[in-house]
């Protein structure tokens, strides 16, 4: 549990510096260009994500149930997180109607996909990863108004209406994938049981 814990805590942390020490960011880029900061920042996620996947693999062995959600919840789970491929997508994508419309759809994307894990994992050890990254990304969201109330543009600004079409496209595959495969083959548990 404890590589987890240091895992959440650097990868979330390195993700919250604009938000909790912008000076820290702002001096960084300022002594060194936004290309050391830049690389500083990916290799420092790069860790955290690390730690979370093999400490996040570990915990799961060894921590109990602090709920045993229902099977219903399961299915709510399944339909949110093609809402959240969906956001994903549109989010990297140049900004159609729906990342307008969302405002910040890659946060969004977050929120849905810990909240949909939230309602279909009950081990002490998922509760703590998802409920993490959902705390990030309420702060992330809270922080994100309050940039655009200072006058940062943070919004997306509408480029193109086929965008939303590759975002569906591209969400729903991805999502056919994980279900398929993809989710067993990275996480080592199939989303659906068959049988």
């Amino acid at each position: 549990m404890a590589l987890l814990v240091l895992g959440i805590v650097i990868f979330l942390g390195i993700h919250l510096v604009r938000v909790v020490a912008p000076e820290l960011r702002a001096s960084v880029i300022e002594r060194n260009g936004k290309g050391v900061w830049m690389g500083l920042y990916a290799v420092i996620s790069l860790v955290g994500l690390c730690l979370v996947i093999y400490g996040f693999g570990e915990a799961r062995l060894t921590t109990g149930m602090l709920y045993n959600p229902p099977v219903f919840l399961k299915h709510i789970a399944l339909l949110l997180m093609l809402l959240a491929f969906i956001c994903l997508a549109a989010g990297f994508l140049p900004a159609g109607r729906i990342a307008v419309a969302l405002k910040h759809p890659q946060i969004l994307s977050i929120k849905i996909w810990a909240l949909a894990h939230l309602l279909a994992n009950g081990e002490t050890s998922s509760v703590i990863l998802f409920g993490s990254f959902l705390a990030w990304a309420v702060i992330m969201r809270i922080s994100m108004k309050r940039r655009q109330r200072a006058g940062e543009q943070v919004l997306p600004v509408f480029r193109s209406g086929s965008s939303d079409i590759l975002a569906v496209a591209i969400g729903v595959v991805a999502y056919l994938l994980f279900i398929w495969k993809l989710h067993e083959w990275l996480i080592g548990v199939a989303p659906i049981v068959m049988g």
